[in-house]
């Protein structure tokens, strides 16, 4: 069970090396849905690394991360801000923006507008297909 628990807190060690780092990117404000005066926290977008990679880590608020947790639940008002994090110069912010948008063109015909105009390099098209949202 220590083994486990040294294992966690040595990734997370990892993880806050980058932390400067990303507050500094961010702008403190969350790099999904953009709103700003929250707690923000590091999210790792999957599939993730072995070792804590920085070009994986986002910076988000508490909602964001509660709905990635329980897609499920996706609160479709909340994420219409995808229609700019679609666009973002953060790899890891626009390929998370995509998944996202996959769960809910189920729902949502706007989701699906935005997929129609949505491009992708080949990298990022392959980050998608390894994340699975549920």
């Amino acid at each position: 069970m220590a083994k486990g628990r040294d294992k966690h807190q040595e990734r997370h060690h990892g993880l806050s090396l980058y932390g400067k780092d990303l507050v500094r990117r961010c702008a403190a404000h969350c790099e999904l849905c953009n709103s700003s005066g929250r707690p923000l926290e590091i999210f790792e977008v999957p599939p993730v690394p072995v070792d804590p990679d920085f070009s994986h880590c986002l910076m988000i608020c508490a909602e964001c991360k509660g709905q990635i947790d329980k897609p499920k639940r996706l609160n479709a008002d909340h994420w219409r801000c995808l229609n700019q994090t679609m666009w973002s110069e953060v790899e890891a912010a626009k390929v998370t923006a995509i998944v996202l948008l996959k769960q809910l063109e189920q729902t949502e015909s706007w989701a699906q507008e935005l997929l129609e105009i949505a491009y992708l390099s080949p990298s990022e098209e392959e980050w998608v297909n390894a994340w699975k949202l549920i």
